[in-house]
């Protein structure tokens, strides 16, 4: 039998990372870390010169209740209230998605398409903004821009200004309630639209794994028969508010890559769309530029 005294640091990892391996969980020593960081109040790194050190009574029972929650399925970025995105770290809560590695091509695309013109006063918007990762992302690397974020949630937007805090882009950033596009008023328009918007069709939400259907929020999620009711209004909306030459840059399914296409074209108001594949070689974010 262990004694007290023998839960070290480094034993409270590796017995984490077999019970969370036993539940199928996919990188179980890094969610162990983290959770123990988080116990700890510590950063990762601080842990590797801790091994030998004995957890106190206070960490283990933190941690013990932070990996329970963590066995019955709560995502790990919901138990600590971050998660790191574009190597910067965000806050997250149960009111907004957690930040996938995905949606950072979002931002590469956008940085290609500004190449060599990052300190031009770029109009950008951030259409589903959730968490303000991508709106905060934008307005820290291209300096002398203006974002509007609009999320149809309050409870979302109330993180994103926090993270806002944070990041110190108040002072650039416009936080809006409201449903695409349509809830701003008829000026300014945009050099940019970008966003992340739900795209999972109804069919696939009833299939996804628990451990995203049980926790994150649907609206930011699901849209529909073929999963663009959203993008079905943005792209119509986005010809609308763009300057000519402007640019529309979205996150999407690989599944819905062709009808998101042809939906650009059918539009009228967009030249030829561009796919930009993730590092698994996947459809991941299309744009498109206005013309006329």
């Amino acid at each position: 039998m262990t004694t007290t005294e023998d839960w070290t640091i480094l034993r409270l990892l590796e017995w984490t990372s077999g019970f969370l391996k036993e539940k199928g969980f996919e990188s179980p020593r890094l969610e162990a870390e983290i959770l123990l960081s988080a116990a700890r109040e510590c950063s990762r790194i601080d842990l590797y010169t801790a091994f030998n050190e004995v957890a106190s009574d206070e960490v283990r029972t933190a941690f013990r209740e932070l990996v329970r929650r963590r066995g019955e399925g709560t995502p790990v970025a919901y138990l600590v209230g971050h998660r790191e995105f574009y190597s910067r770290k965000f806050r997250v809560t149960p009111d907004v998605l957690i930040p996938r590695p995905e949606t950072e091509f979002i931002i590469l695309r956008l940085l290609d398409l500004v190449a060599g013109k990052t300190n031009q006063p770029w109009n950008i918007v951030d259409v589903g903004a959730g968490s303000g990762i991508v709106a905060i992302n934008a307005a820290l690397e291209l300096p002398s821009a203006s974002v509007t974020a609009i999320d149809i949630s309050p409870a979302a937007l109330a993180v994103a200004q926090k993270n806002a805090v944070d990041h110190e882009v108040t002072d650039r950033i416009e936080f809006v309630e409201g449903s695409v596009l349509s809830s701003l008023p008829p000026e300014p328009v945009f050099d940019f639209v970008l966003s992340n918007p739900p795209y999972i069709t109804t069919a696939e939400y009833a299939e996804l794994d628990g451990h995203v259907k049980d926790y994150e929020p649907k609206v930011a999620l699901e849209s529909g028969e073929f999963g663009t009711d959203v993008i079905e209004q943005l792209i119509p909306q986005s010809a609308e508010r763009l300057k000519p030459g402007g640019w529309l840059v979205m996150e999407i399914s690989p599944m819905i890559e062709a009808r998101v296409k042809e939906l650009i074209a059918s539009d009228g108001n967009f030249g030829e769309s561009h796919t930009t594949k993730d590092l698994s070689q996947l459809a991941r974010v299309v744009s498109a530029q206005r013309v006329g």
